[in-house]
């Protein structure tokens, strides 16, 4: 199971070749946590788009209401 992770430092860590195991579950952990902020973030600034802010990127208010009510852990 990989997971895309964008911090440089979560980045030096993970490709370190001899991490311990209880490091190796926490980089994971901690790369995992970081991305449910992003989505949840993303998903609350969506919730407050105006229409034509919507329309600009080419979502509707029921498409962006749907994604907004998504909860964080959902891809």
């Amino acid at each position: 199971m990989t997971r895309a992770m964008h911090t440089p430092a979560l980045l030096l860590l993970n490709d370190s070749p001899r991490l311990p195991l209880i490091a190796a579950l926490a980089v994971r952990f901690a790369a995992t946590v970081t991305q449910w902020e992003r989505r949840r973030r993303g998903r609350v600034n969506l919730s407050r788009l105006d229409d034509r802010l919507l329309k600009d990127v080419g979502l509707t208010r029921f498409e962006a209401d749907r994604e907004a009510r998504r909860q964080f852990w959902l891809g």
